[in-house]
């Protein structure tokens, strides 16, 4: 009898909300594969967006596939910050365009490496409320020809479709909203740019060098394999607690202009965090000289 009780107080440990050792959740149907997207190729509900470089797509595509780029859901040049979100409205009129409804379910692939704006337009399709409708196939156009999968040159019209948005605006954050949460307990800062750039060895194209203070860097070509498929999960997740990221925190990733963080956005939210992206990202706080910005050599946080 004592060995039964043991046994079902471990199984309500386990289930309890909270609980210290519940078990990780990801959400699965965030990434799929190329054997279901064959499976439900056809579907009447499916929009399938090709990211990549627009002669490459017009040369061979996913059939059915239509040509997104980042031009399509940013503010147009010269009224904002690189690659910031444009109006709501304006979202609204682009993904019409491309056949979304209410009831579409949106798979969004690359065509040959483009990884980050990949998750960059379900990150804007997150922000509109479909991101539980929007999926990334894993390893994009490259995984699925390499299957011998069909790919055509036709390019077929839309029939627009109608959608309801529903912006969940605290998924975008500020830099007034970092400032206020740089070393509070819960709240983790993540820095998808590669280490010459968090490090501050080089400053880029940035008025200063280095990182935001108290944020950890996972460099955003490091959670994917060489063939640009995503990590595992116990890899991922693996990752993210490397640099400190506990299983309840709230996850803020940041890069140059909002479009590698992207992908740390795509992985926390897969990971089942609570996930926010700086869309000004540190193109936005390196020209604030209120803001401090540190390197990893130890110095003092620097202003211009």
């Amino acid at each position: 009898m004592k060995k039964i009780f043991v046994c079902i107080a471990a199984t309500f440990m386990l289930v309890l909300p909270g609980h210290v050792i519940a078990k990780d959740r990801v959400r699965a149907n965030m990434i799929v594969s190329t054997s279901w997207l064959a499976e439900h190729l056809n579907d009447k509900s499916l929009v399938l967006l090709h990211v990549g470089d627009k002669k490459e797509y017009d040369t061979a595509h996913i059939p059915g596939a239509q040509f997104i780029q980042t031009a399509d859901i940013s503010t147009p040049r010269g009224q904002g910050l690189i690659l910031e979100l444009p109006t709501v409205d304006q979202l609204k009129a682009t993904f019409e365009k491309f056949g979304v409804t209410d009831k579409s379910r949106v798979v969004i692939y690359f065509g040959k490496d483009w990884i980050s704006p990949t998750t960059r337009v379900y990150f804007t399709l997150d922000y509109l409320g479909l991101g539980d409708r929007a999926s990334v196939l894993d390893g994009g156009l490259p995984a699925w020809r390499g299957e011998g999968r069909p790919v055509t040159a036709e390019v077929k019209p839309q029939t627009p479709g109608s959608f309801t948005p529903r912006p969940n605006r605290k998924l975008v954050v500020d830099a007034e909203w970092v400032k206020e949460n740089l070393h509070k307990p819960g709240i983790a800062i993540l820095d998808a740019r590669t280490a010459k750039f968090y490090t501050g060895a080089d400053p880029g194209q940035m008025p200063r060098a280095g990182h935001i203070p108290s944020a950890k860097n996972i460099p955003f070509d490091t959670v994917v394999e060489e063939n640009n498929k995503f990590k595992s999960e116990a890899a991922l997740r693996a990752m993210f607690n490397s640099v400190g990221v506990k299983p309840r925190d709230s996850v803020a990733t940041y890069c140059h202009i909002g479009q590698q963080a992207s992908v740390l956005y795509f992985v926390a939210r897969y990971l089942d965090y609570e996930a926010h992206l700086y869309d000004g990202s540190f193109d936005d706080w390196s020209r604030r000289p209120e803001l401090p910005v540190e390197k990893t050599d130890g110095a003092s946080p620097s202003s211009p």
